[in-house]
């Protein structure tokens, strides 16, 4: 079985190089060791020290010298705007508060449909838009970067990823 050697970021590969990918949600994407099947057939092991957090558009670079693009799944999300960047951070606050899992899209926020957080946030003044996409929530305080830097399964860092 082809094995992972490599994270590459997205944005720093050429991802029509690709020769396979992988369409996972973002709870399938937070990985140290799974066996998975791309959708062109293509079979690897992804065996990294720690579990790494692939990001959509990522590639995984397979030990023969192929890249499996990482699809992240459309999700069903809500985006979270308010009237000004004040209003954001209490609103990111609250979700915190929450332990919720954020992601920060320009100048908004997306968070996986949650009607009790959802009727939160409208009282607390926020406009809501639902919508699918991929969920690429920030990583946590005690989380290192995901993508720092590519490494294969056998090279060790205090660091770690994800």
């Amino acid at each position: 079985m082809k094995r992972v050697i490599a994270l590459k970021p997205a944005g720093k590969w050429n991802a029509a190089s690709a020769c396979d990918r992988v369409v996972l949600d973002a709870g399938d994407r937070r990985r140290r060791r799974i066996a998975m099947t791309g959708e062109n057939g293509t079979e690897f092991l992804l065996d990294f020290a720690k579990p790494v957090a692939l990001r959509d558009g990522d590639g995984l670079l397979l030990d023969d010298g192929g890249i499996v693009r990482v699809v992240g799944a459309p999700e069903p999300l809500i985006e979270i705007a308010a009237a000004d960047a004040s209003a954001l951070a209490r609103l990111a606050w609250h979700l915190g508060n929450r332990h919720t899992e954020v992601q920060v899209v320009g100048t908004k926020l997306r968070i996986r449909r949650d009607h009790v957080l959802e009727e939160m946030l409208r009282g607390l003044g926020a406009a809501l838009t639902p919508l699918q996409a991929p969920f690429d929530p920030e990583g946590g305080a005690h989380d290192a970067p995901a993508h720092g830097h590519a490494h294969g399964h056998a090279q060790h860092h205090e660091h770690g990823h994800g």
